[in-house]
């Protein structure tokens, strides 16, 4: 399967072209979503988008990890991660966007 990557740059262009606004205009909107997007996930809120997911950010706790070289145990510091949990209509969209690509094989 080969890797694909969607850039800002991209998401702008699609802007542009769906919706219309100049391209500037395209651009300062995508950022716009994506600095809200952003800010609510640093004050620690859920971000759900109907029909795309949810985003939301996790506390995990201090632990003890090991380096896989020399199994030396290795204090791991508490830290919040980022965690997306998919739609049901997302998950159905790639398994059958999947699906289609495989039987084109």
């Amino acid at each position: 399967m080969s890797e694909k990557t969607i850039t800002r740059a991209q998401l702008s262009e699609a802007v542009y072209q769906e919706v219309g606004l100049s391209r500037n205009e395209s651009a300062d909107l995508l950022e716009a979503v994506l600095d809200e997007i952003s800010d609510a996930l640093g004050q620690g809120q859920t971000v759900k988008i109907s029909s795309f997911g949810s985003f939301s950010v996790r506390s995990k706790g201090q632990r003890v990890g090991r380096n896989p070289k020399t199994g030396e145990e290795v204090p791991i510091l508490p830290r919040r991660v980022l965690v997306f949990r998919p739609s049901q209509l997302l998950k159905k969209r790639i398994n059958d966007g999947y699906s289609s690509l495989r039987g084109k094989k």
